[in-house]
């Protein structure tokens, strides 16, 4: 049983791209394989077949891996609720709340259920294909580190060294990275990865030469800039859009502070028809057709800020307007009357007062409700599926003209009685190809031409293994993988 782990210079330096291509790659040679990914910090998660909580850039290398999604993929997930602490969930269910002060006395407890998911896809894969977090040579963490390099030494298992190229020096992140690691730290490396390079191989030739001299470990090969690759992000927002259509729905989401599972949004961003523009601090809402306020992770802390930059009153213009509006998961609790926090579970416990657009109430409970859910949209009746994850149970007569009915026979959100606003907590509502054309329709987009973005995933993480073979050192790969 072999394990293989890839850690970056840097946050974004490319880990999650270089595991989901591994995972395909090998699996198409036969192979079977498993991601993991010890601590994982993001507000993006997905529901897994176990019914727990993962880090969402797990459950695309599952899919890569043709698995399901199972909490042993990332047994430690952090979901920021402020600057400085955040929900701490193992084995996919939440513990507590702590501080980082906290958590760093609490990470030899967390360091235990990593250990043991990962003996137990040791014993079920031949490999299991590990992702580490941000740097190895972050110093204040190494100390009790899970993430990284604690981690691989646990399991004495080797890494590669990814780094991103295109945001300039390269060779300072590479060397520099190794020089901060223990000795056997650095012999742990065996080889490093350049990703997204533009231009002529042959101009960073004489680099990657001095590179292999300067630290006696191999470039197992540079990875090219590719500008249309789509990977659901592990945190950071993903802005791109391909070119788009002349006429066009304007989409807007605005961007709050503790902006959750934004990846709803990438069907629509990738849509020929649709022009989504994620809308920051400083920004007014211009004329749109639809505005979608997003999941949160501190919903009230959240609904203050949406009033503080004047969005409230620009949601309400656009309403008097005619355009259309959807509130999903924590953007669902803001359009009811009021969003109560009694145990203080996204910060100091209280109330807010809502957006009053829907006659619900929303209470913060401590058991969070994780559900992979499928049913019926009721605009145009048409097949919706996706995933609940909140901790809010919403109460009020708006739920009696729901937006969906889910297949368990439960009632989902809320339709308002014009039409105009709707409300659901349904993660992933974008994705199915039905469900997507009839909402863009309900928001005045004629002609929708249907997209199957699952087909668009799939096409991708294939392209990736393609790269895999076409400029990395296989032979190599294959031998740090134990499939040689």
């Amino acid at each position: 049983m072999t394990t293989l782990m890839v850690q970056g210079t840097t946050s974004d330096a490319g880990k999650s791209t270089l595991v989901t291509a591994l995972c395909r790659w090998l699996l198409r040679q036969g192979v079977a394989v498993v991601p993991f990914k010890p601590q994982n910090m993001a507000l993006n998660s997905a529901v897994t077949a176990d019914g727990g909580e993962i880090g969402r850039a797990q459950a695309v290398q599952a899919q890569a891996c043709r698995l399901a999604p199972h909490t042993d993929m990332n047994p430690v997930l952090l979901k920021p609720n402020s600057d400085t602490g955040a929900q701490v969930i193992i084995h996919g269910r939440v513990v507590t709340s702590m501080n980082a002060v906290a958590y760093h006395d609490y990470k030899a407890i967390a360091m235990q259920a990593v250990l043991a998911s990962h003996q137990r896809l040791q014993a079920a894969y031949p490999v299991v294909m590990v992702e580490g977090a941000g740097s190895p040579a972050e110093i204040n963490l190494r100390a009790g580190d899970i993430a990284n390099m604690g981690f691989a030494e646990a399991v004495d298992c080797p890494v590669i060294l990814v780094a991103d190229i295109n945001r300039g020096g390269v060779f300072a992140h590479l060397v520099g990275t190794l020089e901060l690691l223990s000795a056997s730290e650095q012999a742990r490396v065996k080889g490093f990865v350049i990703n997204r390079f533009r231009g002529d191989i042959a101009l960073l030739q004489p680099g990657l030469d001095w590179l292999e001299q300067r630290t006696g470990k191999p470039v197992l090969g540079v990875l090219p800039y590719v500008t249309d690759l789509h990977l659901e992000a592990e945190d950071a927002i993903d802005a791109r859009q391909p070119a788009k259509a002349e006429r066009v729905l304007k989409v807007i989401v605005p961007v709050l502070p503790r902006i959750s599972n934004h990846t709803d949004f990438d069907p629509l961003r990738l849509h020929p028809q649709v022009d989504l523009q994620f809308i920051g601090p400083g920004q007014p809402i211009p004329a749109a057709d639809l505005i979608i306020l997003p999941g949160s992770k501190s919903v009230r802390a959240d609904l203050a800020q949406l009033r503080e930059r004047g969005w409230a009153t620009a949601i309400e213009r656009h309403l008097r307007y005619g355009g259309k509006l959807i509130g999903i998961c924590g953007g669902l609790q803001m359009l009811g009357r009021e969003v109560r926090d009694p145990l203080g579970l996204e910060g100091a416990a209280g109330d807010s007062a809502g957006l009053g657009l829907f006659d619900y109430v929303t209470e913060l409970e401590a058991h969070k409700q994780l559900r992979n859910v499928a049913g019926t949209l009721h605009l145009e009746q048409s097949a919706v599926s996706g995933y609940e994850i909140h901790a809010g149970v919403t109460r009020g007569p708006a739920l009696e003209r729901p937006a969906v009915q889910l297949a368990d026979g439960r009632c989902d959100g809320a339709i308002s009685a014009d039409g105009q606003i709707l409300a659901t907590y349904l993660h992933g509502l974008f994705e199915g190809s039905h469900s997507c054309a009839a909402l863009l329709r309900w928001a005045g987009l004629e002609a929708v031409q249907s997209i199957d973005y699952d087909a668009l995933r799939e096409r991708d993480i294939e392209r990736l293994a393609d790269l895999i073979e076409q400029h990395l050192d296989t032979a190599q790969l294959r031998q740090l993988c134990g499939v040689a």
